[in-house]
């Protein structure tokens, strides 16, 4: 992300005019504007003409400079586009005013956004910004029979590519390099900037030996590390052991699979941590909380009042904010988000534990 001017506009709002650079960016936006913002940026909309010169067809499209009251927010991550709809109140058309229309945001596209930004929204801005600098990674996880390789986005981890190749003996085995050729050609076709070899055995060091031989390209960007097992469960793993924290720094999902196994091993002891709204807001309210753990999708639904919660986020944010602790806003693209979500959504792990 790229923030390429900072001001203020009416009632003290802040207005940032910013570049998103990537489909990571894009991701970001879709967690800091709500409901109520304004966003100003170039689109086209068809237009209206219908006089006696020109029989109505429907319009055509013109490009105009707008700016909407946001109503709602969609990222089509498919699509590589955040969609921003809500009504026009501010046109280089004044006959478009009050009209609605979506806003279709691309990477590198410029867009100013006016609000009254969150601590946690601003904090994100930063992240997206500092993560500019990061390299590319990817994850190749391998072991007898079958590889997959995948990609690490601020907004979790895909699946780039799988391969199975029955090896050992048998009518259907296939010769150990067969796929470990396959699993070259696509690491060097996705030109990550680093790549963290993984998997259990000696497997994932004849596939490095491999690669060192016939893609010495890639020589200099592998790492290996040792895990119990390829696929998903490879990927986590990784992450756990921060592996890729030595390519960048301190990446959002790696933390946010620390803290994950943190809080369930706190639950499975009876220790200290707590989950579901009521009960964290009531450990907020003693001062009790660490680290408050909040899944994004969830804070921005409840932040809209579209939620069913009986107690005010915002307010339990603040608290725990006021009295030293920290506020991690997860992923619900990635595992660790998914389990929090399983959890009511808010978790905390607790200074003390409460009875």
């Amino acid at each position: 992300m790229r923030i390429s001017e900072r001001r203020y506009g009416e009632e003290g709002r802040e207005r940032l005019t910013l570049v998103p650079e990537n489909v990571d960016d894009l991701w970001h936006l879709a967690h800091v504007l709500e409901p109520g913002d304004l966003v100003e940026g170039d689109t086209t909309r068809r237009i209206q003409r219908n006089d006696d010169q020109m029989r109505d067809t429907g319009g055509q499209r013109e490009h105009i400079f707008v700016t909407l009251e946001v109503e709602d927010v969609e990222f089509a991550r498919f699509a590589n586009r955040l969609r921003v709809s809500g009504v026009i109140v501010g046109c280089s058309r004044e006959d478009q005013l009050n009209a609605h229309h979506t806003l279709n945001v691309e990477e590198h596209d410029e867009i100013t956004v006016e609000k009254h930004f969150k601590p946690d929204q601003t904090e994100r801005l930063e992240e997206a910004t500092e993560a500019a600098e990061n390299p590319d990674v990817a994850i190749a996880t391998v072991e007898e029979g079958a590889a997959f390789v995948h990609t690490v986005q601020q907004y979790g981890t895909e699946e780039y590519a799988s391969f199975t190749k029955p090896t050992g003996k048998g009518e259907y085995s296939r010769p150990r390099e067969e796929l470990f050729a396959e699993l070259g050609d696509a690491l060097a076709h996705l030109d990550a900037d680093a790549v963290i070899l993984a998997g259990p055995g000696f497997t994932k060091q004849d596939a490095r030996d491999y690669v060192d031989e016939e893609y010495r390209d890639l020589s200099d960007r592998v790492t290996t590390v040792d895990t119990s097992a390829a696929g998903d469960r490879g990927v986590h793993e990784v992450l756990k052991r921060g592996a890729v924290d030595e390519v960048q720094k301190e990446t959002r999902i790696s933390k946010e699979a620390n803290l994950i196994d943190e809080l369930t091993e706190n639950i499975a002891k009876g220790a200290k941590a707590t989950y579901g709204p009521e009960d964290v807001a009531e450990a907020a309210e003693f001062g009790a909380i660490e680290t408050l753990l909040v899944v994004d999708e969830r804070l921005r639904t409840e932040r809209q009042n579209d939620g069913d919660w009986e107690i005010d986020v915002n307010e339990v944010i603040e608290s725990v904010e006021q009295q030293g602790g920290d506020v991690v806003v997860f992923s619900s693209e990635f595992a660790p988000g998914e389990q929090l979500s399983n959890l009511g959504g808010i978790a905390a792990i607790l200074r003390y534990r409460l009875q």
